[in-house]
């Protein structure tokens, strides 16, 4: 499956927001999107410059802006969609919990890797547990009471490392524990839309789906 490999403050500057693709380094680093708030491109200034901005382009620029925080592509997020909304409940906040509850989420969330790339890459190279047994699929979903753990020959690697000696500077979820010696995690209940700390309009990502 093909990936967007460029620039991931380009991403940043076209969706006119910090999209923390960088993880923690985001926190420390100036973003270009604080030094160019317009979209990259030899038209972006001339974007910026329009006010009328469209019904169907907000929806569009909210279902980008998702689909590249948690690093899905087009095919996983419709499927995702069409997955939820079956379930009980409010179809936007269920899209969201979803995303939030893929094991490479959940790896970034606990500290295990600084962004969700990185998390994506230390569960498909086999260095992930969850409850004993090693996943190598970033899109599986956790559930209340699963343990994510670190393989022990994992946990000296530098990034690792790096990663849980910044993880103080990131607020924690409230729907998961960790133990940052031991380099295990335990899911303890579902998280709700006031739990996910993304700033989106998922409402917007529904009514494009729906079109």
């Amino acid at each position: 499956m093909s990936r967007y490999t460029g620039p991931a403050c380009k991403l940043c500057r076209r969706e006119s927001t910090k999209l923390f693709l960088k993880g923690t380094r985001c926190l420390t680093e100036k973003c270009s999107v604080d030094k160019r708030a317009y979209a990259p491109g030899d038209h972006g200034q001339a974007t910026a410059r329009r006010r009328k901005v469209s019904e169907y382009a907000k929806q569009l620029r909210e279902k980008q802006k998702v689909k590249r925080i948690y690093g899905v592509s087009e095919k996983q997020s419709h499927n995702t969609l069409e997955n939820v909304r079956k379930l009980p409940g409010v179809t936007g906040t269920n899209l969201l919990v979803a995303l939030e509850i893929r094991l490479d989420n959940v790896v970034h969330r606990m500290g295990f890797a600084a962004s969700r790339k990185a998390a994506r890459q230390l569960v498909r190279h086999r260095h992930i547990e969850v409850n004993g047994r090693t996943v190598n699929v970033p899109s599986f979903s956790v559930r209340p009471s699963d343990e994510v753990r670190l393989r022990e020959k994992s946990r000296d690697l530098v990034a690792v490392r790096a990663s849980l000696e910044g993880l103080a500077r990131v607020a924690p979820v409230p729907w998961m524990t960790v133990d940052t010696e031991k380099a295990v995690g335990k899911i303890t209940e579902m998280p709700t839309r006031d739990t996910i700390p993304i700033a989106a309009q998922e409402q917007l990502i529904v009514e494009l789906y729906s079109k």
